[in-house]
């Protein structure tokens, strides 16, 4: 059931209209019927991992609460939280991978490898609601949190539809209180949801669809047949259709919450405006860098201690955190080239002081976009091979094919105009500065955005990338 569907729509019909006709405690059971519809319309079998991840951590929580644990029963329960979550993980998303690597590691060894090639369905959402349900429980744990006594609002928590399959991963602390409370929907909640979705569908059926044409031709080509400029298209291409894509996610999640009188995190700040590696990660997923930094990057130790124990920890977040959003090794090169320019950056200079003048930011931004357009291709590669061919093609002769004068004259029409708002809206400091304007300039933003849409609308549409994380 996707975001860019009909059904999705007339599903969220129904939910909408039997909402407002019920008060908190029917409000909170039907959306948890109506989010175990949604996350079943997937795969109906993989709502019993959902529900085992919900009953584990509901008892854990109560469990750690209890005023006569002692520490050592504490760390028990906790750690019967990471295994059941994190064994969720291990079975069904990276299990066939280190089955794979280690039968190709034996065979490049010259040995004999009987071992079973692994076909696991991964459950759509796995790596994001087990990293929801496992910030309450260490919160609990640190005693940052009291635990929900009852069952079915901790299960609302853990499976609410509008962030359940690609996020933002919610905290408890945040997320928790707006489900324990009546809720009632506010002029504002309406304005900015209207504005979120809107702008989401635009973003990822306009902006992402579009893009994802150029870059299936490009990336589908054997490499040898590319020059330089149809490679640096594709590259470019793929940065904006996987921030249309994903944000644009984000923002209908928002926007669907807000309608019902939920306000969930945001999940991107114009990204590419950056001036710097860590500036791009308080800006992108920052649902998932924000919950890397908190349960693994400072407990490792964080800043503290040596440089050389600085940069063991922030080079581990970054390669787990490449591992997270999928089991290969293009990811865990991905995630371990932004740990090195994590590293390299604060060895060089901290950007504490900010990014400087005009001139100064503008070439800081520059080049921090050309880095993370670089680094997609190790994300966007099927393997590690292909990506470094490609990055070998952008030193190949550049000249204008039709592959190269598409994608150029697409990013010129989609991506050019997105940038220009995203720039007024990054310098408004507003995320949401377009519902504060005067009505008639609103009017006809939205007025645009329909008739994008209308224009541009798939009748078969297509899946969100994060979908297969």
């Amino acid at each position: 059931m996707l975001f860019n569907s009909y059904l999705f729509w007339a599903f969220f019909a129904v939910v909408l209209l039997l909402y407002r006709g019920l008060k908190h405690r029917g409000q909170n059971r039907m959306l948890l019927v109506a989010s175990y519809v949604f996350y079943g319309s997937w795969d109906w079998r993989f709502l019993s991992l959902i529900v085992f991840s919900t009953l584990v951590d509901y008892w854990v929580g109560l469990a750690l609460a209890d005023p006569s644990a002692t520490d050592r029963r504490r760390r028990r329960l906790v750690t019967v939280s990471l295994v059941s979550n994190l064994g969720l993980l291990a079975v069904f998303k990276y299990l066939g991978f280190f089955v794979d690597s280690a039968a190709a590691l034996l065979e490049g060894l010259g040995l004999q490898a009987n071992l079973p090639s692994l076909h696991i369905i991964l459950p759509v959402g796995i790596s994001f609601y087990t990293f929801q349900t496992l910030s309450y429980t260490i919160d609990i744990y640190r005693r940052k949190l009291e635990p929900t006594r009852d069952l079915l609002d901790f299960g609302l928590y853990v499976a609410f539809f509008p962030q359940l399959v690609a996020g933002p991963i919610e905290r408890a602390s945040h997320l928790l209180p707006q489900v324990l409370r009546p809720r009632r929907t506010t002029e504002r909640q309406f304005r900015e949801g209207l504005y979120c979705i809107l702008y989401g569908l635009f973003k990822k059926v306009v902006i992402a669809d579009n893009m994802a044409l150029v870059v299936n031709h490009i990336f589908s080509q054997p490499p040898s047949t590319l020059n330089g400029l149809d490679t640096l298209v594709g590259v470019y291409a793929f940065a904006f259709q996987i921030y249309g894509d994903f944000h644009g996610y984000s923002l209908i999640a928002q926007g669907v919450a807000r309608w019902l009188g939920f306000d969930i995190m945001d999940n991107f700040r114009q990204p590419y405006f950056a001036w710097s590696p860590q500036e791009f990660w308080r800006r992108w997923h920052i649902s998932l860098s924000t919950w890397l930094r908190d349960y693994l990057y400072i407990p490792l130790g964080g800043s503290r201690g040596t440089a050389f124990q600085t940069y063991r920890n922030l080079a581990a977040t970054m390669v787990l955190g490449g591992l997270w959003h999928g089991a290969a090794w293009t990811f865990v090169v991905w995630g371990t080239v932004h740990g090195v320019w994590l590293g390299i950056h604060r060895a060089i200079k901290r950007d504490d002081a900010g990014p400087g003048g005009w001139l100064a930011r503008g070439m800081k931004i520059f080049v921090t976009f050309q880095i993370v357009c670089v680094t997609w291709l190790f994300f966007r590669a099927e393997s590690v091979g292909q990506a470094f061919t490609f990055l070998g093609a952008l030193g190949t002769e550049y000249a204008w094919t039709p592959a190269a004068q598409l994608g150029a004259g697409l990013l010129v029409v989609f991506a050019v105009p997105m940038v220009l708002y995203e720039a007024w809206v990054d310098r408004s400091g507003d995320l949401f500065a377009m519902t504060r304007v005067a009505r008639p300039v609103r009017a006809f933003f939205y007025l645009a955005l329909v008739m994008a849409l209308v224009w541009f609308y798939a009748p078969a549409p297509s899946e969100f990338i994060y979908f297969q994380f």
